[in-house]
């Protein structure tokens, strides 16, 4: 069969071919593509790259359960994340339309399928999709210098990907749980969701539950009555009753000692809480978000964390990528941490040498953003010229990882891309310098940036 590229392309993942020769005349103006199982559609995706897949949760080996359309969208969103996959499932609709948006789905249908309404929601998919990709060609073109959801700055689709989804649930009045490495954003990302929120004229809170000490954290988080223990000199309202109206973001949740997990269940569970030696129960309307770098699930089964307060916290899950995982963010967010360090220490120092570029792009990044931006402050104070060399970072130089593609086409681009990106900063944005580099003219490297949306 031949795929018309110039046309949006739509996979239909669905086991009944009644059901599949319906959706495939569908849709007008678009490419359609089908599949019956987790693997057709893999296959697909690869070959194709769709931009929005409809998707049946009840696949075979599983069709009257959701085990294998789940499997086959984590599956979809690890090889291609921008992808808008549309879930249609008729197998407990409320639980998987909570878990399908919390797993990365862009939408979700009950069955029995309504085509002109499941229509719109593709047609949207699909004006959504090529907004995204002009708004990256946008972010290429000016450096990506835009930050995205309050005060993020990233150009990859994987942490677009996380923004997208945290815009999504903020005006929901979820409980929604981030997990990440230490050093992720989470914070960030937190307030973020509040300023998208309908609460955004309320208070954000923030407290780490693993800085302060257990027999403290009762009081900071309730508050307490005059006179409830020694030293307590004066009625203080906690932290959840002063975010009354808006959001308390809890850090380090995976901390909370077990006593104090039944007090939190109970407030998530009936809306009140009692301060440290009261007795009178006081309403309180705060939306909860929190935060951990932990196992919370190995928790539940050693014992150290309530499954049912999990579940209070967890109703929407969003994984945060680490920096490596973030395709070229390391080098936008050193650029915007030298400038802001630079002009805060006045130090003379304007840039990167092409050595500390090469470091940047090769480093694992373990301490993630809150790594990279000590490195640099340490490389502003270091640096004994203009330009900030790799021994200013401390850096030992590694191998590149190479990237997974999809295709041949996807990973000529990849590569393409990565080497004029890289020849670019390091001649400064020298057109010239960078063609030379890479053994090419200026007029090849100018065509090849315009078509890969490539700005100098």
């Amino acid at each position: 069969m031949t795929i018309d590229t110039a046309r949006p392309r739509l996979l239909i993942v669905e086991d009944d071919p009644g059901l599949q020769r319906q959706l495939r005349w569908a849709y007008e103006d678009v490419e359609v593509v089908c599949a019956s199982t987790r693997s057709e559609a893999i296959d697909l995706l690869r070959a194709e790259e769709p931009d929005v897949v409809t998707l049946d949760l009840g696949l075979p080996p599983d069709p009257d359960g959701t085990t294998e359309g789940f499997a086959t969208l984590a599956e979809i969103l690890s090889l291609k994340p921008d992808t808008k996959v549309i879930v249609a499932s008729g197998h407990g609709a409320k639980e998987s339309a909570l878990r399908a948006i919390a797993e990365g789905a862009w939408d979700f249908y009950q069955k029995p399928i309504d085509i002109d309404a499941l229509g719109m929601i593709v047609r949207r998919a699909f004006h959504v999709h090529a907004l995204e990709r002009e708004n990256a060609r946008l972010a290429r073109q000016t450096g990506g210098e835009t930050p995205v959801l309050g005060r993020i700055l990233t150009a990859s689709p994987e942490m677009l990907k996380v923004t997208r989804t945290i815009e999504r649930v903020a005006p929901a009045d979820v409980a929604v749980m981030l997990l990440g490495a230490s050093g992720t954003g989470k914070e960030l990302l937190a307030r973020g969701l509040h300023d998208e929120s309908a609460r955004k004229g309320g208070a954000f809170i923030a407290i780490n539950c693993a800085a302060i000490p257990e027999t403290l954290l009762e009081s900071e988080l309730f508050g307490h009555e005059k006179g409830a223990f020694t030293g307590a000199v004066k009625t203080t309202p906690g932290k959840i009753e002063l975010a009354e109206g808006g959001t308390l973001f809890l850090d380090e949740v995976g901390d909370i000692p077990l006593p104090l997990q039944v007090k939190l269940l109970r407030f998530l569970q009936e809306r009140v809480i009692e301060r440290i030696g009261g007795r009178q129960p006081i309403p309180v309307d705060t939306r909860i978000v929190c935060a951990t770098h932990q196992n919370l699930e190995g928790m539940i089964a050693a014992g150290s964390f309530r499954e049912d307060l999990y579940y209070r916290l967890a109703e929407i899950v969003v994984r945060i990528p680490s920096l490596a995982e973030r395709a070229g963010d390391a080098i936008l967010l050193a650029r915007h941490f030298l400038g802001a360090f630079a002009e805060s220490m006045k130090r003379p120092v304007t840039g990167f040498a092409p050595d500390a570029y090469a470091a940047l792009d090769a480093w694992h990044w373990p301490g993630n953003v809150r790594e990279l931006e000590n490195r640099v402050k340490r490389a502003v104070i270091m640096a004994d010229g203009k330009l900030v060399t790799a021994a200013d970072l401390d850096l030992d130089m590694v191998e590149d990882k190479a990237d997974m593609a999809l295709n041949l086409k996807s990973i000529r681009e990849a590569a393409d891309r990565a080497a004029i990106s890289r020849a670019i900063a390091r001649t400064q944005g020298n057109i010239s310098g960078a063609a030379k580099m890479l053994g090419i003219s200026r007029p090849t490297l100018y065509d090849l940036m315009r078509n890969y949306d490539i700005g100098a």
